[in-house]
């Protein structure tokens, strides 16, 4: 028991010197790992390196193999641990090496270690990026709700655009299909315009001009709808049970008291 405390406060803690040295260690090898992954994708020096590449890949993945373990070991609480954000990054961060031995390719997916780098603000203990993250948490949790309708409702229209492009063009520039005219009508509204599908007729064109006006309130509501959501997770206060003190959303002690806040 003793053994798997002193871990938990190198690996899960950074208050003491061991925790920040095996923190900022474990920071540089996942910057290493995703040079090796980049570096292995260009052709020339792939093909050169393939050996060192495979052997380096595969020894990082064992260490980041043996940490996800010993996380999971000393954690006091596993299940929760397994289904955290965290958690569920560190398992993306092996997972794509052993498909790799099944399915070619895959190890290229290996660069999702870079979101184990966000480590980096707790370890230097910058609290205003902590308070911001949990400000824009909140607020993406309350949106999604809402978010959800307004996509429902998208889909709806893209599909009626879709469909109507598809009778109006005949089926005829690309438009070969309902589900290929609906791909033409979400690239439309959404303002990208790839342009490898392009109408021809008078009415095609009209629903065209409609579709990419119309994108521009599909990219406004999301925007406003978020935005909101922030402005009031922003003003939002933790009520400390003992003081009754307002405290900031992400704050774990009360200010005034000093009580551990729930």
């Amino acid at each position: 028991m003793a053994l798997r405390q002193r871990l938990h406060k190198v690996i899960f803690e950074s208050d003491t010197r061991a925790g920040k040295r095996f923190d900022v260690f474990l920071l540089w090898i996942i910057l290493f790992s995703v040079l090796i992954v980049m570096l292995d994708s260009v052709a020339e020096i792939g093909q050169r390196y393939s050996d060192i590449f495979f052997v380096t890949e595969w020894v990082l993945t064992v260490i980041f193999s043996i940490e996800y373990g010993l996380r999971i070991w000393i954690s006091p609480r596993r299940l929760k641990y397994l289904f955290s954000f965290w958690g569920f990054i560190d398992l993306l961060s092996i997972l794509p090496s052993y498909l790799s031995l099944v399915l070619a390719g895959y190890h290229y997916m290996l660069v999702v270690r870079i979101f184990r780098l966000l480590r980096v603000f707790r370890i230097l203990k910058l609290a205003r990026f902590n308070t911001e993250a949990q400000i824009l948490i909140e607020a993406l949790r309350a949106s999604v709700y809402k978010i959800s309708i307004f996509f429902m409702a998208v889909l709806a229209i893209v599909t009626f655009m879709g469909t109507t492009i598809y009778v109006v063009e005949g089926g005829r520039e690309g438009f070969s299909s309902i589900p290929q005219s609906i791909y033409w009508a979400i690239v439309t509204v959404t303002t990208v315009g790839y342009g490898d599908i392009v109408p021809h007729t008078v009415m095609g064109k009209f629903l065209s001009s409609i579709a990419m006006i119309t994108g521009y309130v599909f990219i406004a509501v999301p925007t406003g709808i978020v935005t909101l959501e922030i402005s009031r997770s922003a003003l939002k206060k933790k009520e400390c049970s003992a003081c009754n003190s307002k405290n900031e959303i992400a704050a774990n002690y009360c200010a005034q008291c000093g009580r551990l806040m729930g």
